[in-house]
């Protein structure tokens, strides 16, 4: 069973820094192709950014330039630092892992709130 915590979540004023965490467990991690997504009241959760196990990223073009995703698979870890951080921003951040080709590997962790006050 795959297990993905997320932290760093919190309140930040418009313009401010935050690094998001997410530490899993349960699998091969290197393997993940692991993402932030991200769901504000009432709307649809929503990619923001993902990072395959080759590297290779992606972003939603809203954050293009201010968020950046890494990974350190020695630590089975995903980061999502995130730079000028606009009230729009505000969301609950999930972590998610999916395995290429496999449709049914698909985890979720608990989510993460980030407010962004102007």
């Amino acid at each position: 069973q795959v297990q993905l915590v997320e932290s760093g979540g919190g309140l930040v004023q418009a313009g401010g820094s935050l690094r998001l965490s997410c530490a899993a467990s349960g699998s091969i991690f290197r393997l993940n192709t692991m993402g932030w997504y991200r769901q504000a009241p009432g709307k649809q959760r929503d990619l923001v950014a993902a990072i395959t196990s080759g590297g290779s990223t992606n972003y939603a073009d809203s954050v293009k330039g201010r968020f950046t995703i890494s990974r350190d698979n020695a630590k089975n870890t995903v980061y999502l630092q995130m730079h000028s951080l606009k009230p729009e921003d505000t969301a609950v951040y999930y972590c998610n892992a999916k395995r290429p080709l496999y449709r049914d590997y698909d985890y979720w962790g608990q989510g993460t709130q980030v407010t962004v006050s102007s």
